[in-house]
């Protein structure tokens, strides 16, 4: 599941709190149909959530492990990458996909 990029971005995104699909397809930059479609899968998997209020629906991380696994994740690949991690300059967001 966190192999693909799009689903750890999407992961990411969730760390704060839900979003809605339209909310996630702004945020990794991909159409809401595919995003959903990941979506899908990660809800598959057990490590989302969703929450319906009228027609849309609101995704979030499962539970506070999901959160520790993708922020464990995340900052091993930074520390990985070379140089000063983000999280240790105090940033929260992912590279985008033309750096490091």
């Amino acid at each position: 599941m966190l192999a693909d990029a799009t689903r750890v971005q999407l992961l990411w995104s969730l760390i704060d709190g839900e979003l809605s699909v339209n909310d996630l397809a702004e945020c990794v930059g991909k159409p809401p149909p595919s995003v959903s479609q990941h979506l899908a899968k990660l809800r598959m998997a057990r490590l989302v959530r969703t929450r319906r209020e009228g027609t849309q629906v609101f995704y979030r991380l499962e539970n506070d492990h999901v959160r520790q696994l993708v922020t464990d994740a995340v900052y091993n690949a930074e520390h990985a990458a070379g140089g000063t991690p983000a999280h240790h300059r105090g940033v929260h967001e992912l590279p985008s996909r033309g750096s490091a």
